[in-house]
């Protein structure tokens, strides 16, 4: 399979994947896309999806979760984020959400030599709650390569799930504006992360240390960020995994006042960011976890050649192995190199997405 951008999808291509919106279905793999599902493809925002042809019948992209399982956890989150908006009394048991997330990080560690996939990630269209779930996905793969155990998996996993949760408390019109926010509207919205640990301590039984999750993720490495202005080592670990996953995730995702980023300009975001606003050591085993060239996607070659991803190297992440498929425009009998270990290639770069 591989992943064909929606401005370039044709009628005749086969679905190599289920398109969901929300949580449900909308198109079952293996159906043929006509014009009539392109339009609705294009029209729900979707950047791209996943088709089988000839030159990637082959190839398979693995998911850190299953489909079933990231519907059942979004569907736990909708409820959660109901109920903290009606402020009820009774709430949803954070043990129903904790065996999901054990599911999860049992998921993501029998996957753990696939690289976070954005293009996987990104095909849900609820951002509210695809958000919450991608920055918890990309913050235990992180985690992972830093070697937590099961336990503070769990925590972590759980606590960035519900990073965003004091937004439920903000004024809808200030979340959902269409533009920049002017000096007043900013300060509401920093109260968000200090509103959601509030919230979650006060209402559920769960671990102090897995909440600053909430709390810290948007404190920044240098001490400039918010609500408490913290800096290097007195952020949590888990806010400082956070604040790395929650913005590659912004970046990387459409949104309505700008076009998602390709994954690749959100890394080499990340990796500027390092030892400002974000903690090097996170972004060193961010850069371990996170594909910036994401296998079944195309890319074009400094040397006019476009080619397939095939595999990612994660001490290597920018030098995938490729399947060429063409020279300077013209097709070509398909052939494989690698940007790491090919001699031959070794002056040659990717120079973006094909």
């Amino acid at each position: 399979m591989r992943f064909v951008v929606s401005s370039c999808l044709r009628e005749g291509m086969r679905l190599a994947r289920p398109l969901y919106r929300k949580t449900d279905v909308m198109l079952a793999q293996g159906i043929v896309l006509t014009e009539q599902y392109i339009a609705g493809i294009k029209r729900c925002g979707y950047p791209g999806v996943y088709v089988d042809d000839d030159l990637s019948r082959d190839l398979e992209v693995n998911s850190l979760i299953s489909d079933e399982l990231r519907a059942e956890t979004v569907k736990s989150l909708e409820k959660i984020l109901l109920i903290a908006e009606m402020d009820e009394k009774h709430h949803v048991k954070l043990p129903d959400l904790s065996k999901q997330m054990e599911s999860i990080v049992d998921e993501v560690c029998s996957n753990r030599d696939v690289m976070v996939n954005m293009l996987d990630l990104s095909s849900y269209d609820n951002y509210t709650y695809s958000h919450s779930l991608n920055v918890s996905l990309i913050s235990l793969a992180v985690g992972m390569a830093m070697g937590l155990s099961r336990k503070e998996l769990v925590g972590l996993g759980t606590g960035t799930l519900l990073h965003d949760i004091g937004k439920v408390y903000v004024d809808k019109r200030i979340l959902l504006k269409n533009g920049p926010l002017n000096d007043e509207e900013f300060e509401i919205i920093k109260k968000h992360p200090r509103y959601g640990y509030d919230y979650i301590t006060s209402r559920y039984h769960f671990p102090l240390g897995h909440c600053f999750a909430i709390l810290d993720h948007h404190e920044k490495y240098n001490g400039s960020g918010y609500p408490n202005h913290k800096k290097g080592e007195e952020i949590s670990l888990f806010g400082r995994i956070c604040a790395v996953a929650d913005v590659y995730d912004a970046l990387t995702s459409k949104r309505p006042y700008r076009d998602a980023l390709p994954s690749y300009e959100g890394v080499e975001y990340i990796m500027g960011g390092a030892g400002t606003q974000f903690d090097p050591v996170v972004v060193e085993a961010f850069t371990r976890r996170i594909a910036p060239y994401p296998v079944g996607t195309t890319v074009k070659l400094s040397n006019g050649w476009a080619g397939l991803v095939l595999e990612n190297y994660a001490d290597c992440s920018l030098r995938p192995k490729l399947r060429i498929y063409q020279k300077n425009g013209q097709d070509v009998p398909p052939f494989a190199i690698s940007l790491q270990d090919d001699i031959n290639y070794l002056n040659v770069t990717i120079t973006g997405m094909a």
